[in-house]
């Protein structure tokens, strides 16, 4: 059979794999599917600097362009397999089976899976070992009469060939591929739509969140100034930043979520989302934001969070001396340490349970997710909670540290110019520079900004709800004509300075000064 023809079989095989193997994982776990699974292994396993490039180039969408980069790398090995499988059938079985003994034992690494993870592989191998089969050497192989004379054994015997027949025997085996590759496409998103409607969508939309006992205080007049392009003081929840090491996003269900809080205390609490909502819930303005923001970049958010003192809960549970790391634990397995001392010092580090006025998104976490102010998210803002284990820095390494993070992160002072855009044509005159600066738990007390290394000039600072927000600012520049490099920089809440020199995101956040250069006509 010709190399084209065997390619597209081999790649009909592992897409009929691909789709029957999501339909399946409609019963076993949305982790368990062969593409999500080997996803996973590769976000716990790639080298860092990778991961950082993914995040870099592709921003809160890496998830995405890792899943189609490795469909993209599976059809590659297909097509390959088929072409083999075209000479010698066994060489077809052998690497349909690694694809299903890679995919199953991926599947089986993911956190809280059973042994039925890995039936989505091994059934979507078996059905592509029957298809490669079917196309290659059974009923829908194409005749002789079909394949150019190259394509034959050098022994074979005339075959007499009536009119037309290539031609059909062709068109037959293309229409089988076409109907296979059709019908994985439809089981595929046929087995995606079945886990959507098994999700958590409709029992999110039946929480009714209570009333705080501590309501955020009202915006303060004078947030969101008038300058086009500046970020919103509130971030949407659509709009808010995601960025974690979940593939397919976890479905938790509040009837059956709990929350164990155990490790070195002298009394375990487990709570059940009930109970949760039925203790006194403060309501906080916090700014979020990813160690893996690079200067003038935006994963940072700020929102409205409604939820319990984690100060609280643990006070009850009772940390034994020595305890200084409180293991925040992931549904999905993923963890964080956070500092005890962070969590008792009085700031108001939340079990959040709302977002802006409505029950946490499920992709930022529903039910429930810690919001700590001042500390990066990979040591603080576990999402899907279910486990507070107390323990110490010396005895436990959260699920950064060992790919080269630092332990603890607390956020760095940042500011960014938002308005006007790098290469931004602007006329002379007056022109609003604005952006946004943030040191989360200490506060942003000064913005500067300045042109072409001249003096610094002091912007005006829109009012924030507290020291746990961002703050935005704006500088009316008289621009003149000419090609102009703008440069901003805060100074926190105890005096000091963002400093100049640019560092990277690894290990604890990235430091220098936002920069944008424009031309004014």
């Amino acid at each position: 059979m010709p190399g084209p023809l065997a390619a597209l079989a081999g790649v009909a095989a592992a897409a009929l794999a691909l789709g029957l193997a999501e339909l399946v994982a409609v019963a076993t776990g949305a982790r368990s599917a062969p593409l999500v699974a080997v996803g996973g292994v590769v976000v716990d396993t790639v080298p860092e600097p990778l991961k950082q490039f993914a995040i870099d180039v592709f921003g809160v969408h890496d998830k995405t362009a890792l899943l189609i980069g490795t469909g993209v790398l599976l059809a590659g090995f297909a097509a390959v397999i088929g072409v083999l499988a075209a000479r010698r059938l066994a060489v077809g079985f052998a690497g349909v089976a690694i694809f299903g003994v890679v995919g199953a034992a991926a599947a089986l690494t993911r956190p809280g899976v059973g042994p039925a993870a890995a039936l989505p592989a091994v059934i979507g191998a078996s059905a592509a070992a029957l298809l490669l089969w079917a196309l290659l050497a059974g009923p829908l192989r194409p005749s002789a009469a079909a394949l150019p004379v190259a394509a034959l054994p050098a022994d074979a015997e005339p075959v007499p060939i009536r009119p037309g027949a290539g031609t059909a025997d062709r068109r037959r085996f293309l229409s089988s591929v076409g109907v296979s590759v059709g019908a994985a496409l439809v089981t595929g998103a046929g087995g995606r739509w079945l886990a959507q409607r098994r999700g958590v969508a409709t029992a999110r939309s039946a929480v009714t969140l209570p009333a705080p006992v501590d309501a955020a205080p009202p915006l303060p007049s004078g947030v969101d100034p008038a300058a086009p392009g500046l970020s919103r003081y509130v971030t949407t929840n659509r709009d808010f930043y995601r960025i974690d090491t979940a593939l397919v996003v976890p479905q938790v269900d509040p009837d059956e979520w709990q929350l164990r809080i155990h490790g070195r205390v002298t009394n375990p609490i487990t709570l059940s989302y009930a109970d949760l909502l039925g203790m006194e819930l403060v309501e906080r303005y916090v700014t979020l934001a990813c160690v893996s923001n690079e200067v003038g970049g935006n994963l940072i958010g700020n929102a409205r969070w409604l939820g319990v003192p984690v100060r609280d809960l643990l006070v009850e549970a009772g940390p034994l001396p020595g305890a200084d790391q409180v293991v925040g634990r992931s549904v999905d397995g993923w963890t964080c340490g956070t500092p005890t001392e962070a969590l008792l010092d009085g700031r108001d580090a939340l079990l959040a349970v709302g977002m802006n006025g409505q029950p946490l998104p499920v992709e930022h976490g529903f039910p429930v997710r810690m919001v700590v102010p001042g500390l990066y998210g990979y040591v603080s803002a576990c999402k899907w909670v279910t486990e507070l284990e107390l323990t110490s820095f010396a005895d436990f390494d959260a699920y950064w540290v060992p790919r080269g993070w630092a332990a603890q992160g607390p956020i760095k002072t940042q500011s960014r110019i938002d308005t006007p855009r790098v290469r931004t044509e602007l006329s002379a005159g007056t022109v609003p520079v604005a952006g946004v600066a943030w040191a989360p738990h200490r506060g942003i007390s000064g913005v500067e900004v300045r042109v072409d290394d001249g003096p610094w000039q002091s912007a005006e600072l829109a009012p924030a709800v507290s020291a746990d927000t961002w703050v935005q600012w704006v500088w009316q520049w008289p621009a003149t004509s000419g090609e102009h490099l703008l440069q901003v920089r805060a100074t926190d809440g105890t005096g000091a300075t963002q400093p100049e020199l640019r560092q990277p995101v690894a290990p604890d956040g990235a430091t220098g000064w936002h920069s944008v250069r424009v031309t004014v006509q």
